[in-house]
């Protein structure tokens, strides 16, 4: 059949029709059908021809044009469709490079084979612009809620048709043992949309905690209005979860408009999510009082906090144990992705016994290292003295405060604690050397005698293997694997090398051996910190 035998106008009406059914802008569809219409004629006219065809929007008529263009004399590659200045004066009056000479050429009647070469040609373009569509539509609505209806079940991920597309919902994105038949309704979390080559990626959620912050948005107006925050979910989708909660209105309690009216909010929201039983839990910005309210019903009767190690020790009567740490560890577990810290449970019993065995290793320290008698070494560990560097280099006003210690006494025992302390740093420096640790690493301030020992232990012996260690290497750190949080240990974490500490080590090593300009760094801190201070005028 040939196209240009048909009749003119059919062209912007399949046009439309196709835009109409797929959703999209009649122009891609015209253009898609002169790109066709250019490929079958180049077939008919010659392959490295510039064979351009315009469909008028109004009649529906299809011009056929060559291009050539004007180019250097040296620099034609293409005969057919390149030409040289003196070659254009035949058809332009004064030709300049850059140029393009357009004469309309015959229209083409396509064969069958060209046809649907041709029809595969607008099909794709349809098909990519639909594909386009959809991803524009979709992208911006990542992190919302969408309702869909159940398509199929495929290895036990649903697809869901979710209007303009298909989404899917893994089988560990949902709740328990979640069964969908055809045609059921299904709500979920859109947590991510991919650009594709087989298409938009639309990956739907039940189980991800914004999915419960976003059912709460819906169901509580005050959270929808800013007035209430949700600062922090935790979930074990379709059994338990946690949910901690600010107001920015005294007037206005944050649990209870969660709760509503005899339980109405919060039950709409257990409903769509099978049953799990939520925790409404008041936030607060003191940690160890947000831990206590996480940890509830438990009563906690101590926590420690160690900011540095982000871990936290709450202690518990011997009968609260089991309800703090609830069911297979749940309570605890969910309290612990609440506040984004590790929490050790103990009894009184278990903390009592654990600072009586503190107690006496220190005692122990201070018999053995400074030939003390076992009452005066409890005394020092009585005084709140933990190590050997604070005995030596702390005020001597500090020791006068203990019981029979005189001016005398306190001289004498910083003298031993120093004599000691040297000969562990001379041991220590000795063994780095026999290790084969460089004097530049030795010679690099903030590091002690132990820490270079430890380092070289671990093959960092010369300033530039130290100048190469990340920061978590020597600080230490925790990952997350599996949702998990795993311990990395630091090489100078026995140290009480902090992150901040460790960073600042290492760039130091990285300035003195020139890898780091310090005026280039200086630049880039102003930088960020002229960034900094427009996000806050900005939020004010």
């Amino acid at each position: 059949m040939a196209i240009t035998s048909a009749n003119q106008l059919e062209l912007l009406q399949t046009a439309e029709a196709v835009a109409r059914e797929k959703m999209i802008d009649p122009r891609l569809v015209i253009e898609a059908m002169e790109e066709s219409l250019a490929r079958a004629a180049k077939s008919r006219y010659g392959a490295e021809m510039d064979i351009r065809v315009k469909i008028d929007r109004k009649t529906g008529r299809a011009t056929f044009t060559r291009v050539r263009t004007v180019v250097e004399d040296d620099a034609v590659e293409n005969y057919q469709a390149e030409f040289t200045v003196e070659q254009a004066k035949q058809y332009m009056a004064d030709p300049q490079v850059g140029d393009e000479y357009v004469e309309e050429v015959p229209p083409v009647d396509l064969g069958r084979i060209a046809a649907q070469s041709a029809k595969q040609v607008i099909l794709q373009k349809v098909r990519e612009a639909e594909r386009d569509r959809q991803y524009e539509e979709f992208k911006d609505r990542a992190g919302t809620i969408i309702n869909g209806i159940v398509k199929r079940e495929e290895y036990g991920n649903v697809i869901v048709d979710v209007g303009a597309g298909e989404a899917i919902l893994r089988r560990n994105e949902k709740i328990g043992r979640e069964a969908y038949r055809p045609n059921d309704r299904i709500r979920c979390y859109i947590k991510d949309v991919r650009r594709e080559p087989r298409g938009p990626q639309i990956f739907l959620s039940r189980t991800a905690p914004e999915f419960m912050a976003e059912l709460f948005k819906m169901e509580v107006p005050e959270i929808y209005d800013g007035i209430i925050e949700i600062k922090a979910v935790a979930r074990d989708p379709g059994s338990r979860a946690k949910i901690a909660v600010v107001s920015y209105d005294n007037s206005i309690d944050p649990v209870g408009a969660c709760v509503g009216m005899r339980g109405s909010r919060v039950q709409a929201v257990v409903n769509e999510l099978q049953g799990e039983k939520i925790d409404i839990i008041p936030w607060n910005q003191d940690v160890p009082t947000f831990l206590v309210n996480a940890l509830q019903p438990a009563e906690v009767t101590k926590v420690v906090l160690y900011e540095d190690a982000e871990r936290i020790e709450v202690v518990v009567p011997e009968e609260q144990l089991s309800l703090a740490i609830g069911r297979r560890g749940q309570n605890v577990r969910l309290a612990s992705q609440l506040t984004g810290l590790d929490i050790d449970i103990m009894t009184e019993e278990e903390e009592s016994k654990r600072r009586q065995a503190e107690f006496e290793n220190r005692t122990r320290l201070f018999m053995d290292t400074l030939d003390l008698d076992e009452f005066f070494a409890q005394l020092l560990v009585a005084e709140g003295f933990t190590n050997l560097e604070e005995v030596a280099y702390v005020d001597l006003d500090e020791l006068l405060v203990i019981e029979g210690v005189d001016e005398s006494t306190a001289a004498e025992l910083q003298a031993r604690a120093r004599d000691y302390l040297e000969a562990q740093n001379k041991a220590a420096l000795e063994n780095a050397r026999a290790l084969g640790v460089e004097d530049s690493l030795v010679e690099f301030e903030g590091l002690t005698p132990q820490m270079i020992e430890a380092l070289a232990k671990d093959g960092v012996k010369t300033l530039e293997d130290f100048a190469t260690c990340a920061d978590w290497e020597l600080a230490g750190g925790w990952t997350t694997v599996n949702g998990e949080r795993v311990k990395d240990e630091g090489i100078l974490e026995p140290f009480d090398v902090s992150l901040e500490e460790a960073q600042n080590m290492v760039m130091t090593a990285r300035i003195l051996l020139g890898w780091v300009d310090p005026a280039e760094l200086e630049s880039a801190e102003e930088a960020e910190e002229g960034d900094d201070t427009e996000e806050e005028e900005a939020g004010a």
